[in-house]
């Protein structure tokens, strides 16, 4: 048995790809089209041969998706947690559990999935702004 990908339902593919893409780093490594069940899935990981988050989008769908958190969340590790934090805020992203400790960092999806950043290797000396950065939302 073998991990293969974990499916995130998501209403507005552009938000959703700049996230993951432009934001998180991930790469899209296949989009298959479905014209006869008019949806869309696209395949997005850390490198090609990984594994992977498929983004499912329903052409048709009018619906809100909430709830994100009953799935539980995707966690990546990441070079440097302050870096990605601090590009993330500055694109205006919430970062729901901030990275106090240079270890952990919680943020959402457009879609409002909880997204795990996890430090590699040693966490980083606690630094400002974000030792006095309060949680906000859940994750």
């Amino acid at each position: 048995m073998k991990y293969l990908h974990t499916m995130v339902r998501v209403t507005d593919l552009e938000a959703s790809l700049h996230f993951y893409c432009d934001l998180l780093g991930l790469i899209e490594t296949s989009r298959r089209e479905f014209p006869n069940g008019r949806f869309t899935l696209i395949f997005l990981a850390v490198a090609e041969g990984e594994p992977s988050v498929e983004l499912t989008y329903n052409w048709d769908a009018d619906e809100t998706l909430d709830g994100g958190r009953n799935f539980g969340h995707l966690a990546y590790s990441v070079d440097n947690i302050y870096e990605l934090c601090q590009k993330l805020h500055d694109a205006g992203v919430t970062i729901n559990r901030p990275p106090r400790d240079g270890h952990m960092a919680f943020v959402r999806s457009p879609d409002n999935i909880s997204i795990e950043l996890l430090q590699e290797g040693p966490d980083l000396p606690p630094t400002e702004p974000w030792l006095s950065m309060a949680n906000s939302g859940v994750w």
